[in-house]
């Protein structure tokens, strides 16, 4: 369900690309199809900034990555190093203007910046930027930083960076380009994924591996928290501006966000997933004829807990996967009329039935009560709903576009409550114990304040969330 359409899940803001080649002056192309592979993360706007070493060259637009780029546009844009953005936005935010690349000048020549994520001290260092007679055009976090690199740019452009950094507090990854160099930044906490790859001639920085195969680049390694990668005709320098090594990684990566065949901290998105299925069979087991998934997200979570159930899995919804963008909108009533057209009841698969529906996360409930509503209707005689994740019953103040608390069912009601608000015949959800140990790696390695409220930093005004 990675379309940006289903009115009861979390959604994802960004998904950033960098590429950097020693023998080509089209990195475009790749830039491209490198975007494309991270469609899932936002289907707002796309850009794309490319330098030829001398000059930079940009375009973006809303929509779509195919619908925002052609031929003609990506022939313009000339250059062997090269950074990209998807995005998603509120419907607030959603305008030109906020599509991203960010390109501005600055008294050493020009910078395009990309970012995935939230600044949390954002609003209070643009009070003081504004203070002193800054004018921003856009509502983006990332032209905080561009301000910043660009006024401390006297001193070069690596430690102006380093200082920003310093003042600049939030769950972050980012893609940077000068003329001649490409950056990558991740947070000092890890919360933001991104990653290294290796091209035959350069090299990649991506939210995700799954950008990696379709250019022709292999995965090296995530970037660590705090640490800033440059990369240039000598190769790859590493550095860190955050002496905090301790990882807090978003746990919504391996629940819903990521696309399955993703890596990430060495572990296979789906094994993460499908791992979770199975200790979820475990945690809560239950009588029924056919274990199915709401597609596509908890495909692997349904086929993980029919293996450890023994219960067959099998089709009982059907996804149309050719909703045109007037229903990828984040308006309530666009969202609800894409569920109804997204989702159709597989009716001779599931008549009489005693069904387990498997998801990832319940946010607001309505796709869930509308689902379980749909298959009964259908003819399924018992509908029993399980999660991959535990309640979520906190908001997201690094980048994930959540309601208020007082809009999450995970806050305002008990698991019985829920179960009656949806109308399942019985509901549970995987322990957060359980999540953490299908992912392969500790506890401490994420962030889980959506469930529990502990973040790992401070944020500014989270008791009125």
């Amino acid at each position: 369900m990675h379309n940006g359409i289903n009115s009861d899940k979390l959604r994802e803001e960004c998904g950033v690309l960098g590429i950097f080649q020693s023998n080509t002056k089209k990195v475009s192309r790749q830039l491209y199809y490198g975007l494309y592979s991270l469609q899932h993360r936002g289907q707002q706007s796309a850009g794309i900034s490319t330098s030829d070493g001398s000059k930079n060259f940009y375009h973006k637009g809303m929509g779509l990555v195919p619908e925002v780029f052609n031929d003609d546009n990506i022939e313009k844009l000339d250059g062997n190093i090269g950074i990209g953005h998807v995005r998603y936005g509120s419907s607030e935010e959603n305008y030109i203007e906020n599509a991203q690349p960010l390109v501005v000048r600055y008294r050493g020549g020009s910078i395009s910046l990309a970012h995935n994520g939230s600044l949390v001290n954002a609003p209070g260092l643009k009070e003081r930027l504004v203070d002193d007679g800054v004018v921003f055009q856009t509502s983006n976090d990332i032209e905080v930083v561009a301000n910043l690199v660009a006024r401390y740019s006297t001193d070069g452009i690596d430690e102006a960076i380093v200082r920003t950094l310093d003042m600049v507090k939030g769950a972050y990854a980012m893609v940077m380009m000068t003329e001649k160099c490409l950056y990558g930044i991740r947070d000092p906490y890890g919360v933001r994924p991104l990653c290294l790859g290796k091209l035959d001639d350069g090299y990649v920085l991506a939210s995700e591996s799954c950008a990696l195969e379709i250019i022709g680049a292999t995965l090296v390694r995530d970037i660590e928290p705090g640490e800033i990668i440059k990369i240039d005709k000598d190769g790859v320098q590493s550095s860190f501006f955050s002496k905090n090594k301790q990882k807090s990684v978003c746990i919504f990566e391996y629940i819903y966000f990521a696309r399955p065949d993703s890596i990430m901290e060495n572990m296979s998105i789906y094994n993460a997933r499908k791992n979770a299925g199975k200790v979820l069979a475990g945690e809560h087991p239950t009588e029924a004829d056919m274990v199915i998934a709401a597609p596509d997200s908890s495909i692997p979570a349904a086929i993980g807990y029919a293996e450890a159930s023994g219960i067959p899995f099998g089709e009982g919804l059907i996804k149309n996967r050719y909703i045109g963008r007037t229903f990828i909108q984040p308006t309530q009533e666009l969202r609800e009329l894409a569920v109804r057209l997204k989702l159709s009841p597989l009716k001779e698969n599931i008549q009489g039935k005693r069904l387990i529906l498997i998801d990832d996360s319940i946010v607001r409930g309505t796709t869930s009560k509308r689902t379980v509503k749909s298959l009964k209707e259908a003819g399924a005689k018992e509908v029993h709903v399980r999660i991959s994740s535990p309640p979520v019953a906190y908001s997201c103040h690094f980048g994930i576009d959540t309601p208020d608390r007082k809009q999450l069912l995970g806050a305002t009601k008990t698991v019985e409550q829920i179960r009656r608000f949806i109308d399942a015949d019985s509901l549970a959800y995987i322990s957060t114990k359980g999540l953490v140990e299908s992912t392969g790696l500790p506890n401490d390695a994420f962030c889980l304040g959506c469930f529990d409220g502990n973040y790992p930093m401070e944020v500014p005004g989270k008791d009125s969330k």
